[in-house]
């Protein structure tokens, strides 16, 4: 089991999972502030969205100059042993998963959304409240031509859309991993893995009170597991998804603009947050 997995289950039901748990007014769901309500992946914040590897998103120009040395986005052909990257290893939320049952139970939709704020007793004028706001809509999206998508409330759902998606002879999760949280300066190390096939299913962790997680298959995209080794000799093993077919990307994001290509023009690749995770075929 992956550690971004692990880390989004509740420790009491890792030990028993006959714990009650209640769902009502009043109920802390444990809604996450850590670096701020939009904080993911070297501090990229997009205007609407809540994650910035969303396809519709487009740089603003202070996104541009705030981190130009940072290894957000990077060409495939660039991905090979020797490279250096400054990299900031983050996580989304320490949200974790409700059990199964419950998370069905709970309403996750626009239209629901007076209902969602009153059962977590959220202000409506909360920055908690538009994080929620903006995690539904992205989840309510229909997304790009050729994106099969889901957002998952559960791991089971997580598991049972990604099985869907990769077929029945077996699949596996894997997640990035830091030694050191602090370290930014690496480089690739040998031993670069591609993994499952041209396709994977990649689920983003959302800001959410509890565990939700955006998961799509996008067709040419490969997955990658590329081990790191820090400048203070600590190692890494970070997922890397390249993205071979950018055609229907918005012509502003902030890939294009960082690495000066034109949309469907060369594979472009990013790392992944600790706290997200990869679906392959084994």
């Amino acid at each position: 089991m992956p550690q971004a997995v692990k880390n989004s289950l509740r420790p009491d039901l890792l030990e028993d999972q006959s714990t009650p748990v209640e769902i009502g007014k009043g109920t802390s769901m444990g809604f996450s502030k850590e670096g701020g309500a939009m904080n993911m992946y070297a501090g990229v914040k997009p205007a609407k969205a809540a994650m910035p590897f969303s396809y519709h998103y487009a740089a603003t120009k202070d996104q541009l100059h705030a981190y130009p040395n940072v290894a957000i986005f990077f060409l495939e052909k660039d991905m090979h042993p020797g490279m250096k990257l400054t990299l900031h290893f983050t996580k989304t939320t320490n949200a974790t998963f409700l059990p199964h049952q419950v998370a069905n139970s709970l309403p996750f939709s626009s239209d629901k959304l007076p209902e969602i704020l009153d059962q977590l007793s959220i202000k409506p004028e909360s920055v908690e409240a538009e994080t929620i706001k903006n995690t539904i809509e992205e989840c309510e999206d229909p997304g790009i031509k050729g994106e099969e998508k889901y957002c998952a409330t559960s791991l089971e759902s997580m598991i049972d859309f990604s099985t869907s998606k990769l077929g029945n002879k077996g699949v596996k999760a894997v997640s990035t991993e830091a030694e050191n949280k602090s370290q930014i300066k690496y480089r690739i190390a040998a031993g670069l893995e591609k993994m499952g096939g041209d396709f994977s299913v990649v689920c983003h962790k959302m800001n959410y009170p509890y565990a939700v997680f955006y998961c799509h298959k996008i067709q040419a995209t490969r997955a990658y597991m590329v081990p790191l080794v820090g400048r203070d000799g600590t190692k890494a093993k970070a997922v890397a998804v390249c993205h071979a077919n950018t055609m229907e990307w918005n012509p502003n994001h902030l890939a294009f603009q960082l690495l000066k290509v034109k949309p469907g023009t060369a594979p472009i690749c990013h790392f992944l947050p600790e706290d997200h995770v990869v679906w392959v075929a084994k």
